[in-house]
């Protein structure tokens, strides 16, 4: 069975990129950077224009950076999200949500995944903060959830080789589990050799070098992280992950 690279993105550019590279399916996110929030519509409709290959766009369903202890109104917020995005032409959605005993919320999951019908829906990393992973995870298989992304409640994917391949091994064909999380070309093959999971997901992305705006380079005004990194998706690195998956 071919393996499948989902490409996590933020930006027009970085899709754009991660779409020429040969990726097999988009995270759309806004804000990479505090771990993925919800993209805007028109961020989604912009990269259908250029998604010729009709590769499936997921977009992520997270309202504010933080933990995922949801309110019910950040739940309306989401849900009409989804809603909004579904018309927009979205091809499924990235969600999670927990209870403060860090288990699976199920009746805010189950408001989300409502509102995402008839579309396939992933567990997103989320999952990572469970207290009881084995168990949990079939909560998340009873509630309807397609995919499952996790770093194996590790820094990184590398790091949770064992517990991911414990998942896969649990779950058999009843969810798809993607290792995530700090995947590189470096160590996808090890990865790729002590999960065999059949999905992988990253992000691939480099630091962008801007030219500063205007002439009032010496200001003290910063809007947001204004004077931080902007972070990118490189060409090379996907089409690298890629051979790294064909060859196996």
């Amino acid at each position: 069975m071919p393996k499948v690279l989902e490409v996590c993105v933020d930006s027009f550019e970085s899709a754009v990129t991660a779409l020429g590279a040969g990726a097999g399916r988009l995270e759309l996110c806004s804000s990479l950077i505090e771990g993925g929030l919800t993209p805007t519509p028109g961020l989604l409709i912009q990269i259908q224009h250029a998604n010729s290959a009709k590769v499936p766009i997921y977009c992520m369903l997270r309202c504010r950076p933080g933990n995922f202890i949801y309110s019910q109104e950040e739940i309306e917020i989401m849900v009409e999200d989804a809603k909004i995005l579904k018309q927009r032409g979205a091809d499924g959605f990235v969600f999670g949500a927990l209870l403060p005993n860090g288990d699976v919320d199920m009746k805010k999951c189950r408001e989300i995944i409502k509102a995402c019908f008839p579309l396939s829906v992933t567990f997103h990393r989320a999952f990572d903060f469970c207290r009881r992973p084995t168990i949990e995870v079939e909560v998340v298989i009873d509630l309807g959830f397609t995919r499952l992304l996790t770093s194996g409640q590790q820094k990184n994917a590398q790091q949770g080789v064992k517990l991911i391949k414990k998942l896969i091994d649990q779950v058999g064909n009843r969810i798809i589990i993607i290792p995530a999380g700090g995947i590189t070309k470096d160590n996808l093959k090890f990865i790729i050799d002590n999960t065999e999971a059949t999905e992988y997901h990253g992000s691939f992305k480099v630091e962008k070098k801007e030219e500063e705006e205007g002439e009032n380079k010496e200001s003290e005004i910063v809007l947001g992280l204004k004077n931080g990194p902007r972070y990118v998706t490189d060409h090379e690195l996907v089409a690298e992950a890629l051979q790294i998956l064909r060859s196996e």
